[in-house]
């Protein structure tokens, strides 16, 4: 077991505090943007709620994953909970992929953020359009649902370097005790 010194728990209470703040920062700054303008935008929502779930753990993923979810149901005028729910169990898995499977890498977030973004947009256009069976939805796939998911995948560029940026000053860096690092060097 291994015991903080007061000081460096000051240090990660108020590294921590400022991160989450920063992110909800950029969550609030992403449901304005959402909320402004035309119909044709990024759903801004989806990939930074992904990439916070990427270097955090099931219970914060899952926390943030609703948050965005409820504020993309309020910003689009969808039913209320529909894309919370989604959004949630997307948070969840990528949290563990990321965990268990992959690095925390550029190409493999861009990857797993195009994937449930177009199967986001692919739900919403299944339940919203296709299913009532109205004359023409494949133009409202090909015309609206293509291109916010493509200026989706273009803006989780933008987020992704963003929450690097906070992740870089504000995340907790990991500590190794002596016997952990004469462990790691016998194993070399």
């Amino acid at each position: 077991m291994r015991i903080k010194p007061t000081r460096e728990k000051r240090i990660l209470f108020l590294k921590t505090f400022f991160r989450w703040l920063l992110y909800y920062v950029v969550i609030y700054s992403g449901f304005i943007f959402m909320t402004s303008g035309t119909f044709l935008k990024p759903v801004i929502l989806v990939p930074t709620a992904i990439y916070i779930a990427v270097n955090n753990n099931i219970y914060a993923s899952a926390v943030t994953g609703t948050v965005c979810g409820f504020l993309i149901d309020i910003s689009c005028g969808k039913l209320f909970g529909y894309n919370a729910i989604l959004l949630t169990v997307f948070c969840v898995l990528v949290s563990l992929l990321f965990e268990f499977y992959l690095r925390d890498k550029f190409v493999s977030f861009i990857f797993v953020s195009a994937v449930i973004s177009y199967i986001q947009c692919l739900l919403d256009y299944k339940f919203y359009y296709q299913i009532w069976k109205y004359d023409d939805t494949e133009i409202i796939f090909r015309e609206y649902t293509l291109k916010i998911w493509a200026y989706t995948v273009i803006s989780s560029f933008f987020i992704c370097i963003l929450i690097r940026i906070i992740n870089h000053f504000l995340m907790p860096k990991t500590h190794l005790t002596i016997e952990e690092t004469i462990q790691a060097g016998e194993r070399k």
